[in-house]
């Protein structure tokens, strides 16, 4: 699904935002010791894989809020406050996003010695944590688009930006829905929160469901629109 982005200048939201986001991924390398010898050179090497998937995540985060604001470019008072809560998420969301990507994948470039062990992911704490995050974050993503939704023919979309809002705001739902069953889960079985994180497989192929139907929503749309057109440039009898 694409949407023409909005060809103008920066907003002093959006020069915060990125101020924010550059921080959050500061905290990332501030975070890596500087190594004393061969051994710690190691370990720092090791740990780029860990680092690179956390570094991706955050740095996802960022285009999907850059996203929104490109398209649609509100600086309204609700919207500064939910941007404002994102960004405070983001910034505490570092840490145990980073120390649950050590403990899933570090082993295999650190050692079983160097990252936290699976023992610290047998109880609820981590997962609960992780899976709050998700859900505020991608919770949060929702409101703006229901948001922008309300202000749609203020902000005078097109059926086509219409039908891309609507997916949007759809495919943060499927996010933080899931983000809600793994936090059920957790609850329920809180010895086995292996499948709260397993939950979380269904995410590829519930966005490509939605991304198909939000390609083929616009293709009738485009379909009707060419039809339209047609039957305007018809000679008339």
């Amino acid at each position: 699904m694409s949407l023409p982005l909005r060809n103008r200048d920066v907003s002093r939201l959006e020069g915060f935002s990125d101020a924010v986001f550059g921080f959050a991924l500061t905290l990332l390398v501030v975070s890596l010791e500087t190594p004393n010898d061969l051994r710690q050179l190691r370990i720092l090497i090791g740990s780029f894989l860990p680092f690179g998937l956390t570094f991706a995540m955050v740095s996802w985060i960022w285009y999907q809020h850059n996203i929104f604001f490109r398209r649609y470019d509100l600086q309204d008072a609700w919207t500064s406050f939910l941007n404002c809560v994102l960004l405070f998420v983001v910034l505490f969301y570092v840490f145990p996003l980073k120390f649950l990507t050590l403990t899933l994948v570090g082993w295999w470039t650190m050692g079983q010695d160097q990252v936290p062990t699976f023992d610290n992911l047998e109880g609820p704490v981590v997962m609960t944590v992780y899976s709050t995050g998700v859900l505020v974050l991608f919770g949060l993503f929702v409101l703006l688009h229901r948001h922008a939704w309300k202000l749609r023919h203020a902000l005078q979309l097109s059926p086509i930006d219409e039908v891309v809002l609507f997916y949007s705001k759809r495919s943060h739902m499927l996010s933080a829905g899931l983000a809600a069953v793994s936090l059920f889960l957790v609850w329920l079985m809180p010895t086995q929160t292996a499948w709260a994180g397993m939950i979380y497989a269904l995410m590829g192929p519930l966005h490509a469901w939605n991304g198909f139907q939000g390609g083929a929503a616009q293709a009738r749309i485009k379909e009707r629109e060419l039809a339209v057109h047609l039957n305007e440039d018809k000679p008339v009898a």
